[in-house]
């Protein structure tokens, strides 16, 4: 076989160039991943009201979520607790955790399960739960992430001047989202309005009965909010003790036009003697970033297609929605996609380096310039077995896999340079270039094929786990492939190379 490619040179360089070409046509069809999904047992379930809800609000709803958890583990008994926290998030109970902030409007339930299985299963009928929820409440059903908190895997991040003009905006991508099939649980990060009542105070006579804004002010955030009047002390703790009105009166804004606002006479009149009180709806929340309203439109995806496909199936409808901007307003794609982006530039700003120490140390192995250039050329043949073995087992490229990519370099160089020193070596013990080929690259195929195979059983037992699989499958085809194409092509190049006539 050895003899047939070195004689027919030109058409095994051929067909490897072909199979490279392919590769990398084919990774394109490789999902792309950040990192992947947690082993650990437990899932975070955040349950949001609109802007503006109570803590009362949020309280029932949390409540109603505990009740149907009971009874879901009375028939699977799936979970071993939960811990659900009112009006914030979580606690950051571990490093990569998207921790939630504190909003009357939220919640956050914390189930941990027994097992991975059974955390699939019940994430799964949670899933179905809010899907067919018609209470309001939306909940977004989470697993522990690997790598930095990402959040929402999809989401775009709409910046400009005119609140309205982001909601219109921000509008049309989250009509863009909601068409694609992939996605769910579409929403904003604000864009809600919140109810408010505005007070507006009759200034005659206010000054008639000698009561002054801010003390109006004063009286409506005592008697709503409370006022801390002094502290009480019990051994190491200290109590504040508030005044405000009783519950009927802060429950229930009908009663606000009704209350008792004291005058310097020493008398008390209704506030609606002195205000009028107007309805109406404001920005409960307005999130900025580089100073500019920002609403971040943002999307689940609960199946198995991953983020990167989802954003490259809606780029022609969004960049035709960019194209529309008006002038001082910028869409940007954030999410998976985005710090995945982040994290491969930070692997991708030591390549440089990577590649000098590289071609230094091979520079005083090989002490050629055209030895160097050949084993550089077999190191992307690894792109070949990692395009095939992602496709053929259904993996992922993410950080992992790039990784393992880079490291998987290292191990074919190492392979090209045993095969090229030996060359060497015949050639310097008087044996025609030819048969210095042919003879090196039998005498060194055990070797190099027990050493591949090695590394690739060693990838096995990883194979089958969620955060370093891609990793291993990478390794695997790459190493395989390339270790077959190294002894088949680089005997071939290395003919071509140096002219090599045939045997003697």
């Amino acid at each position: 076989m050895l003899e047939l490619c070195v004689n027919r040179r030109w058409t095994v360089i051929g067909v490897t160039i072909l199979l490279f070409v392919l590769a990398i046509a084919g990774m394109g069809k490789v999902p792309k991943q950040f990192f992947p999904n947690s082993t650990r047992l437990e899932l975070n379930v955040e349950l949001r009201l609109p802007e503006g809800a109570s803590l009362a609000a949020i309280d029932a709803e949390t409540k109603r979520l505990e009740a149907w958890l009971d009874r879901d583990n009375a028939e699977f008994d799936e979970h071993e607790h939960y811990i659900a926290y009112i009006g914030t998030g979580s606690p950051r109970y571990y490093l990569g955790l998207d921790q939630q902030l504190p909003a009357s409007n939220v919640s956050q339930v914390v189930i941990v399960t027994r097992s991975v299985a059974a955390r699939e299963a019940l994430r799964g009928r949670l899933i179905k739960r809010f899907e067919n929820d018609e209470s309001g409440v939306r909940g977004n059903i989470a697993r522990i992430e690997n790598g930095p908190p990402v959040g929402y895997p999809v989401q775009y991040r709409v910046s400009g001047e005119d609140i309205a003009t982001l909601r219109r905006i921000a509008g049309e991508i989250a009509g863009v989202m909601r068409g694609n099939p992939d996605l769910s649980n579409i929403n904003f990060d604000w864009s809600e309005l919140s109810k408010a009542v505005e007070i507006e105070i009759d200034q005659d006579k206010a000054r008639l009965l000698g009561v002054s804004g801010q003390e109006l002010a004063a009286l409506l955030n005592m008697s709503l909010n409370g006022y801390t009047v002094t502290s009480f002390r019990e051994g190491q703790k200290t109590i504040d003790v508030v005044l405000r009105g009783d519950r009927q009166e802060r429950a229930h804004l009908s009663a606000l036009p009704d209350l008792a606002v004291p005058t310097r006479s020493g008398k008390s009149v209704p506030l609606n003697q002195i205000a009028r009180l107007k309805y109406s709806f404001e920005p409960g929340l307005i999130w900025r970033r580089d100073r500019l309203p920002t609403i971040t439109v943002r999307g689940s995806l609960y199946g198995t297609t991953q983020p990167a496909s989802v954003v490259a199936a809606l780029q022609p409808q969004i960049d035709r929605i960019i194209g529309e901007l008006p002038p001082g307003y910028r869409i940007a794609t954030g999410g998976s996609v985005e710090e995945s982006a982040k994290g491969s530039g930070s692997v991708m700003a030591g390549i440089p380096i990577f590649v000098l120490v590289v071609v230094t140390v091979l520079m005083i192995q090989l002490q050629s310039v055209s030895r160097v250039v050949m084993v550089l050329l077999t190191a992307p043949l690894g792109i070949i077995g990692i395009a095939l073995f992602l496709l053929l087992f259904n993996k992922p490229f993410g950080f992992m896999a790039l990784l393992g990519t880079i490291a998987l370099f290292g191990m074919i160089m190492r392979n090209s340079v045993i095969l090229v020193d030996q060359i060497e070596q015949d050639l310097a013990a008087g044996i025609g270039r030819h048969d210095a080929i042919i003879e090196s690259t039998v005498r060194r195929f055990r070797p190099i094929v027990l050493t591949a195979l090695a590394a690739v059983l060693a990838m096995v037992p990883l194979s089958r786990n969620d955060f370093f699989g891609p990793m291993a499958v990478a390794i695997m085809g790459g190493l395989i492939v390339a270790t077959a194409l190294t002894l088949l092509f680089l005997p071939a190049l290395y003919a071509a190379w140096y002219k090599v006539k045939g045997s003697n």
